[in-house]
Order: structure tokens, then C-alpha cells, then sequence
């Protein structure tokens, strides 16, 4: 088992708020620490923006607490009403996130009925300082880095399709072991998608890279279309092939132009990495989706009812390979767009570093 940046986070979070709470001379380190449990995010922006819809939920949350113990005292429903208004204002405000925080908020304010409100507000500190710990130790501690976090991600979602549709066609997986694989290559594009959400956010605090960020945006949402398409053609390999008739004859065709398909991928991704020799041919050779149309028409002509599957899997191998190609395209268009933009920065530069010398005279 691997602890990961943000366990150690939460914790070193956890420890920084205890040590201000007593640095602070607050009563008590829990609510603190639950604070900063309740405020770890995975993005800068992300905590960023928890840090300032904390405070605003927060001070509102603080001031019904105080208002409700004005009219109401401190009776258990009164509590449980002011709770339930907090939830619904913070709904409200889009800030569904700060919920947790909120409620704790709410709570200590309350509990401390009978004290001054000097102590009341004593506990709203804490809170503050739980959040602004965990704020802290998310920026400065293991910074997340989305970009690369979701080029992992694409490349191990790689592996586990490319294994899958090598032996796809010739069904030498264990049906077992081929459920389990497919399995955890769904959950691995559903964590894909989420690390894309990360990366999108991160362009919201990149105000000087925005241009160059937005391409790779295109690049990644390409990338996950083209891992989408060939999870596809999984499935209709699946419920298509083997209940065609004679399937077994193509079996060859088809098994190479999806092994073509797999090596473009991984060389795609490779070349976005700049580890591919440049003007490297990487793409499969056209002729040969020409003939398996054109032989697979021919087929098709003989009994169009117990032949037609296979056209559904053709259809996706094709849908496959142009989702792969359209990405190549975008690399490429990235790669030639950075490479412009790094020489105008270099002459640029050679421009200043010679204004900067003194002329002779």
C-alpha cells in the first residue's frame, strides 16, 4: 500500500493546526485540526478557492450562530435549525464544498452558550486557522502538479487498453481476467476525466501561459476521446464478432490493423514527449483500411443478414484509428506552435542582451 501526497498532507495539515492552535493559546486543538482535515484539496486553485468560500460561509455561518443564540438560546433544535439553514445558503451560493467546515463552525459557536461572545468568536478563529493551515501545507508541501499527474494517468489507461485489444480478437484471455482488466480500464477514464477537470483549472491561475495552456488542453481532451474510442471498440469487438459467422477468417485482418492501431497510439504518445525521432513516419499505412473495406464490402455482398456485424466492427476500428490520427495532428500543431514561440523568445532575448552592451565610441 503507497500513501500518497495528499495523506501526508492531511496530516502535516493536521499537525501545523494543532501546533498554531497551542502557538495561539486556544483552548482546544480539535476544532482546528478538523478544519484543516475538512479543507485539503487536490489543486492550488481548488484551495484557493475553498480558502475564500470557507471564509465567506464561515463568517455567515458564525453570524446565525450568534443571531440564533440571541432569540433562541442554545437548545439542541435551535442548533439542528440553524444548521439546516446553513445548508441551504451555502447550496445556494454554489458553495456546497464548505458544508463540512460550516457546520463545524456553527456548532462550536453555539456550544459555547453561557460564555461570552468573546469565546465564540475565539472558536471561529480556530476554525480560520485550521483552513488557513491546510492552505498552506497544500501550496508550499508536495504542490500538485495536474499536468503531469494526467500524463501518468493517459499513459497507464495506455497499458491497459493495449493489452485488452491485443488479444481482443484472439480471445486468449481468461474471461475472468478480461472482465477484471476491462474493469479497472473504465475506472481508470473516469479518474482520467477527473484529473482533466484538475488540469482545466489549473489555466484559471496561469495568467501568462493561457494560449500555450489552452492548446494542451486540446491535446488532452483528445487524448481522452482516443482512449474512449478504442474502450469502444473493445465493446463492439465483443458483441459484435464473435457472434458473426465466419468471423474466424478475419480474424488476421483484423487483429493486425488493431495491432497497427495500438503501436500509432503509444508512438503518438511518445512523440508528444518529444522522445520520437523528428519526422518520424508513425502512421499506419492507408492502403490497408482500403483493402479491408473493400474486401469486407465484397463480403458483405454475399449475405448481407449473417454478415453485418463485422461492418460494426470495422466501423469502430475506423472510428478508432481517426480519433488517433486527428490526435497526431494536434500534437503536431502544439509541437510547431511551441517551437515558434521559443525562437521569437530567443531573438527577443539576443535583441535585449545586445541594446544591454555599450557601444564603442
Amino acid at each position: 500500500m503507497t500513501i500518497g501526497a495528499r495523506v501526508l498532507k492531511t496530516g502535516m495539515a493536521v499537525a501545523l493546526a494543532i501546533y498554531l492552535s497551542g502557538l495561539f493559546g486556544f483552548p482546544s486543538p480539535l476544532i482546528t485540526a478538523v478544519a484543516a482535515i475538512l479543507t485539503i484539496q487536490p489543486s492550488i486553485y481548488r484551495s484557493w478557492q475553498q480558502v475564500l468560500d470557507q471564509f465567506q460561509t464561515n463568517l455567515l455561518g458564525a453570524a446565525m450562530a450568534l443571531g440564533a443564540m440571541q432569540l433562541f438560546g442554545q437548545t439542541p433544535i435551535a442548533v439542528g435549525l440553524v444548521c439546516i439553514l446553513v445548508i441551504l445558503v451555502s447550496i445556494r451560493l454554489k458553495m456546497e464544498t464548505t458544508i463540512g467546515v460550516t457546520l463545524v463552525t456553527v456548532v462550536a459557536i453555539m456550544e459555547a452558550h453561557g460564555q461570552n461572545i468573546t469565546v465564540a468568536l475565539d472558536r471561529f478563529l480556530m476554525v480560520l486557522t485550521g483552513i488557513g493551515a491546510a492552505f498552506t501545507v497544500n501550496v508550499l508541501v508536495f504542490p500538485p502538479r495536474p499536468r503531469k499527474q494526467f500524463t501518468e494517468q493517459v499513459h497507464h489507461a495506455y497499458g491497459q487498453l493495449s493489452l485488452l485489444l491485443r488479444t481482443a480478437i484472439s480471445n486468449e484471455m481468461k474471461e475472468q481476467v478480461y472482465r477484471k482488466e476491462k474493469e479497472a480500464l473504465h475506472a481508470t477514464l473516469r479518474k482520467l476525466e477527473d484529473r482533466y477537470t484538475l488540469f482545466e483549472e489549473e489555466r484559471k491561475v496561469l495568467a501568462r501561459t493561457k494560449k500555450s495552456h489552452a492548446r494542451q488542453l486540446l491535446v488532452s481532451k483528445q487524448m481522452i476521446k482516443s482512449l474512449q474510442k478504442g474502450s469502444e471498440l473493445l465493446d463492439v469487438v465483443e458483441e459484435h464478432y464473435f457472434a458473426s459467422p465466419g468471423a474466424e477468417q478475419w480474424a488476421q485482418q483484423f487483429d493486425r490493423q488493431i495491432e497497427d492501431l495500438t503501436k500509432y497510439h503509444e508512438s503518438i504518445l511518445l512523440k508528444f514527449e518529444n522522445k520520437m525521432k523528428p519526422h518520424a513516419a508513425i502512421e499506419p499505412e492507408e492502403d490497408r483500411e482500403v483493402k479491408l473495406v473493400k474486401e469486407l464490402t465484397d463480403y458483405l455482398r454475399e449475405d448481407p443478414d449473417e454478415h453485418k456485424r463485422l461492418v460494426f466492427v470495422a466501423s469502430g476500428l475506423f472510428e478508432y484509428a481517426y480519433h488517433l490520427r486527428r490526435l497526431e495532428k494536434l500534437v503536431d500543431q502544439v509541437q510547431q506552435r511551441g517551437a515558434a514561440e521559443e525562437g521569437r523568445h530567443e531573438k527577443e532575448e539576443a535583441v535585449e542582451s545586445l541594446a544591454d552592451k555599450p557601444s564603442k565610441g
